[in-house]
């Protein structure tokens, strides 16, 4: 048994494989659903992550797990929050982004930078029926350029005050184990192998 994960993201499906290695885990293009489209329009992450499990789990027949989430900066009240992969709209790549959230909050103090990376997981079966969910945040400040080449999305906007370095600057299993997807994911494993033993191998 297989677990499809709601995603034709390619950097999230590379973390929940390093995350749930005991678990054979299959992507949205590996079973012909790569241009399935779901109406974000949920108010939080959790209604979105919900929309999205539901319709892939439906679609593909099996169990599935998707993920929202986002950047909330404080400064911005929030936002970009569940528009964080719609951020200054459509057409933008990841760098633009980035680059239009640094310009947002140029005239900011780093004390007054303050944001959380925040991610909800559910898993669905086919019918529908919520079986699984974890939360998960990441507390940092958004920089004033960015910095690394690792990650994607906000990573290199986003410091890590502890260690003094953006997402995009550590090494794929350090950002694993703190990271706000890293942490959700963790706590989804135990649950999830409980209700369905099947899935590990």
């Amino acid at each position: 048994m297989a677990l499809l994960i709601a995603t034709g993201n390619a950097g999230k499906l590379a973390e929940f494989r390093r995350l749930l290695r005991d678990i054979e885990i299959v992507g949205a293009a590996d079973v012909g659903l790569g241009d399935l489209k779901v109406s974000e329009d949920g108010d939080c992450f959790r209604d979105n992550a919900l929309l999205k499990a539901r319709a892939y789990a439906q679609a593909a027949g099996c169990m599935a797990v998707a993920d929202d989430s986002g950047l909330e900066v404080d400064a911005l009240d929030g936002e970009p929050g569940v528009q964080s992969a719609r951020f200054g709209g459509p057409g933008l790549t990841d760098a633009d982004r980035c680059q239009l959230l640094i310009e947002r909050l140029q005239d900011l103090p780093t004390a007054a930078r303050t944001a959380r990376f925040r991610c909800h997981l559910i898993a669905t079966t086919p019918d529908g029926v919520l079986q699984v969910e974890a939360t998960g945040t990441c507390e940092g400040q958004i920089t004033t350029q960015l910095q690394g080449d690792g990650g994607f999305g906000y990573d290199p906007v986003f410091l890590v005050p502890n260690l003094q370095a953006t997402l995009a600057q550590i090494a794929p299993e350090e950002k694993n184990r703190i990271s706000h997807r890293g942490q959700a994911i963790g706590a989804l494993r135990a649950p999830l192998l409980a209700a369905f033993p099947e899935l590990a191998h």
